[in-house]
């Protein structure tokens, strides 16, 4: 019998497919791309010569890992700010910004990242306001972000530039903190921090700057075994996406990644054309436009996400609404009848509520208008974050086409401060991804990087060791959520997500069995090659 020749054959490994939780296999072959071989070493000897062999020596391989909601340039855009994302301390912000400061020509903006007041020693979970800021100079204009996004505190010259005073009307979808007299505080929350993404420089917008910085990252993610990313836009805070960016570096052979981009304006997605027939079942087409992303609140650690009642710690406070009911379904049903796909955020139970009110109404009308299930289901609904959900909201999703985007690294952080934000009674059903998946709710896992990092071992971690017993995953239930359940949200599963025949040979060699080593040891996992469509996109050296 004449031997098939293949570009690569793996052996003598521990191949955990993922096509169900026992298929493990010793081999894999790959040629043009795509596994056409899993089975026994054995076998593999049989049946085909390979141009290259690989002994595994018992490694352990998986799919290739993903992050199915981050923000990618945005990351890189914090890359060119001061970094306060591992400041313990408010003392500690307000140092870096003063050596940044003290290298920077007065008058020009100084801009800070990834803060977060409730890991500060030195602070109650406060803010900072225009004072503390103030006092690291007051003749640069400085402007710092929460590591949410959803809140940016400045200087009084930075508002004084911005035209932010007593007279600032504060609009819809954000709120301009005040002082007792009508003086802004500095503190801006929500749609209102755009004001200074417009008028502070972009170092992004050095189009070479903007290369360096992405192929660096993104070599980077393919060094944590991933091989997809779903990455959104957010243009209102010039957090700018563009699928040619992408392309181009593909053009270059500088894309190790499988990449989806989502938009948050619908004008940008219309007249489109989707991904073909043919580059689709290529298995060396990496880039594809994804869906419309829409916001319904902020978050818990801003206290903007919408709850129905009020935040434990603030009792006069219930979150912000970014888009009415009304406003929301009106975009999500124009998105949907042109056959865009809607991926819509929701922290807060209430807001949460909100957005699957607005599915329920927007399938309602496309029956009316003669869709079918099927037609409907093709493209998911998308839910963001949900991390409030009480079981009236779980058993209503269960009926609808939807797929939630969960952060499974958020309980990490959160869990220090949440009690305080919302008591213990809405602890209860917040951060409940394993509920979710018991109640036959699919997960897809990310980071929403730069909010946390994109490696998606932490995330599995904390889906396998929760203190809440109910909610602890096994690994493999883990592991899917960063691997086999990601192409599911954008229609992929046929190509990518296990390791089967006919699918691209998209995977991740582990230096150690995740499957069976102490569930604390997961955490010192280490990736030792990523491949994509066969091709090596990292090894370690």
């Amino acid at each position: 019998m004449k031997k098939e020749i293949l570009d690569r054959l793996l052996t003598n490994g521990n191949i955990h497919t993922l096509k169900n939780e026992e298929e493990i296999v010793e081999a894999i072959g790959i040629k043009d791309g795509i596994i056409a071989f899993t089975g026994s070493n054995q076998d593999a000897k049989k049946k085909f010569i390979a141009k290259e062999i690989i002994d595994l020596d018992g490694k352990t391989v998986i799919p290739g890992m993903g992050d199915s909601h981050m923000h990618f340039y945005a990351y890189c855009q914090t890359l060119t700010n001061v970094n306060l994302g591992d400041c313990n301390s408010k003392k500690e912000v307000l140092e870096k910004l003063r050596n940044k400061a003290a290298v920077t020509r007065e008058g020009e903006w100084i801009r800070g990242s990834n803060f977060d007041q409730s890991k500060w020693n030195d602070s109650a979970d406060e803010l900072p306001t225009r004072y503390d800021l103030d006092s690291v100079s007051i003749k640069h204009p400085i402007v710092i972000k929460r590591v949410c996004l959803h809140t940016a505190v400045a200087n009084t010259i930075a508002l004084e530039i911005a035209n932010i005073d007593k007279n600032y009307i504060d609009g819809s979808g954000g709120v301009v903190e005040r002082e007792a007299d009508g003086t802004p505080n500095g503190i801006l929350r929500e749609q209102l921090t755009k004001v200074f993404d417009e008028i502070i420089p972009d170092p992004m917008k050095d189009s070479a700057v903007k290369k360096d910085i992405m192929v660096q990252q993104l070599r980077d993610m393919a060094s944590y075994g991933i091989t997809m990313m779903h990455t959104y836009a957010a243009d209102i805070w010039k957090y700018i996406e563009d699928i040619e960016d992408y392309d181009a570096l593909d053009k270059e052979g500088l894309l190790p990644l499988r990449v989806s981009v989502y938009l948050d304006v619908l004008e940008k997605l219309e007249n489109k054309e989707p991904i073909t027939s043919v580059q689709r079942l290529s298995p060396y087409h990496k880039t594809q436009l994804g869906g419309y992303k829409l916001f319904c609140d902020g978050s818990l650690g801003s206290r903007s996400a919408a709850l129905y009642e009020p935040y434990s710690d603030e009792p006069d406070n219930r979150g912000i609404l970014v888009e009415s009911q009304e406003s929301l379904e009106e975009k999500m049903l124009k998105a949907s009848k042109m056959g865009i796909q809607c991926a819509t955020h929701a922290i807060g139970d209430r807001a949460l509520d909100i957005v699957i009110t607005a599915i329920e109404n927007t399938i309602i009308s496309l029956k009316k208008e003669g869709w079918t299930d099927e037609q409907i289901s093709a493209k998911p609904f998308r839910i963001i974050h949900a991390q409030l959900a009480p079981m009236s909201l779980v058993e209503r999703m269960k009926k609808l086409p939807v797929i939630l985007d969960v952060q499974p690294i958020f309980y990490n952080t959160d869990k220090n401060w949440i009690e305080d934000r919302v008591g213990k009674e809405r602890m209860m059903y917040g951060y409940t991804w394993n509920t979710y998946r018991k109640n036959g709710l699919l997960l897809t896992g990310g980071s929403d990087a730069p909010v946390e990092h994109y490696n998606p071992i932490p995330g599995i971690h904390s889906c396998v060791v929760r203190e809440e017993l109910e909610e602890c995953m096994s690994v493999y239930d883990a592991l899917c959520i960063f691997s086999k359940n990601i192409p599911y949200a954008t229609g992929d599963e046929a190509y990518v997500g296990t390791l089967e025949l006919g699918k691209f040979a998209d995977l991740a060699i582990l230096d150690r069995d995740i499957f069976s080593i102490p569930h604390d040891d997961i955490l010192n996992t280490k990736v030792e090659r990523t491949m994509i469509a066969g091709k090596d996109s990292w090894i370690r050296k």
